[in-house]
């Protein structure tokens, strides 16, 4: 299916087309716009021209055409994925690699449908990528249907199937020690506390550091804006508040951030500014103010090594299952300096 098509069932030029599809960080003026265009490549099943996308980058390869590989995508962790920016974005760096590397994006699924999908005898694609940790249940009944399966999480899951992680407690204990490093050792954690890597991460750089854990400053949330906004009263109100707070995803940290500015106003007089860190770096981390200091997780890089895993897989190429776990990165903005003592 070509880019005419797309613009002409969107109204877009085919360049906007072009544009969006190969750069998932791309974005219309009209940001509707963005999503349609997506959308329809997604009910097209498009897939680029590979004559033309070779003639582009000027090879003069006269290769086979190979068929296109179908992959769904399992939510494991939530509805939408309007609840988390992290995983949206890592879906659009996703369809892009799937488009430069001759796959479809399939359908779009969340847990619940995978016990349906474990009473159907028919295959909906050739591979499947999961974003979020899921059960072991759903895990096992989408290995047996799908030739191959890579996981996508901040943390591994260790099961069957090939992964793609960054290691959320090692990204927990860069963003505690930066806080150690500005001088603060009261310093809460406002996140899901429940085997939760980041928790763990949390805890164990204060017990390295000899830092007595505060439960009164633990606040468990199930990652949420809207936990994030309610955790930031429940703090300022005990008798002596936490200098610093970790938020386990910047979701939560800008639902602290809020409430912070709307807690505070324009009062001189007994204002609470703790500095804030978290993890994920999404892209309203640098467009909120103050811009969120926070442990980037590199999306782009994950997306482009499960696509490219788990083709492949498809394609014969390995049959051990592949751990990989990518570095995470601090990225130093103005809400970790916002303290005054």
């Amino acid at each position: 299916m070509s880019l005419k098509k797309i613009a002409q069932m969107t109204g877009a030029s085919v360049a906007t087309v072009s544009r969006v599809l190969n750069h998932p960080d791309y974005q219309c003026q009209d940001k509707n716009l963005t999503e349609r265009i997506r959308q329809a490549a997604r009910e097209l099943d498009y897939v680029p021209n590979q004559n033309a996308r070779q003639l582009k980058i000027g090879s003069c390869k006269n290769t086979a055409k190979e068929k296109p590989y179908k992959i769904d995508i399992l939510l494991a962790r939530f509805h939408s994925f309007g609840e988390d920016p992290f995983f949206e974005e890592l879906y659009r760096y996703i369809e892009t690699e799937c488009y430069q590397l001759n796959c479809i994006p399939g359908q779009i699924l969340h847990v619940p449908d995978i016990s349906i999908l474990g009473a159907e005898n028919r295959l909906r694609a050739d591979g499947m990528l999961v974003l979020g940790k899921c059960p072991q249940t759903a895990a096992d009944i989408i290995l047996r249907k799908y030739h191959g399966v890579v996981a996508i999480d901040r943390n591994p899951m260790d099961y069957r199937m090939d992964e793609i992680t960054c290691n959320g407690a090692h990204a927990a204990g860069m963003a505690v020690e930066y806080l150690l490093e500005l001088g603060h050792t009261d310093i809460a954690y406002v996140g899901d506390c429940t085997m939760e890597a980041r928790y763990s991460g949390y805890y164990e750089c204060l017990l390295n550091h000899k830092i007595s854990l505060i439960y009164e400053y633990i606040v468990p949330t199930n990652q949420t804006r809207q936990e994030g906004y309610q955790a930031f009263h429940r703090l300022k109100s005990l008798h002596k508040p936490p200098t610093a707070v970790f938020c386990a995803n910047d979701v939560t940290a800008l639902g602290f951030l809020q409430a912070m500015k709307d807690g505070n106003g324009r009062r001189r007089k007994q204002v609470y500014r703790p500095a804030v860190i978290s993890i994920d770096d999404i892209e309203e981390a640098v467009r909120f103010s103050p811009m969120l200091t926070t442990i980037q997780i590199p999306k782009g890089d994950m997306a482009h090594l499960a696509v490219l895993t788990l083709k492949d897989r498809l394609q014969g190429g390995h049959q051990a299952c592949v751990r990989m776990e990518l570095p995470c990165h601090l990225m130093v903005r103005e809400s970790s300096g916002m303290y005054l003592p």
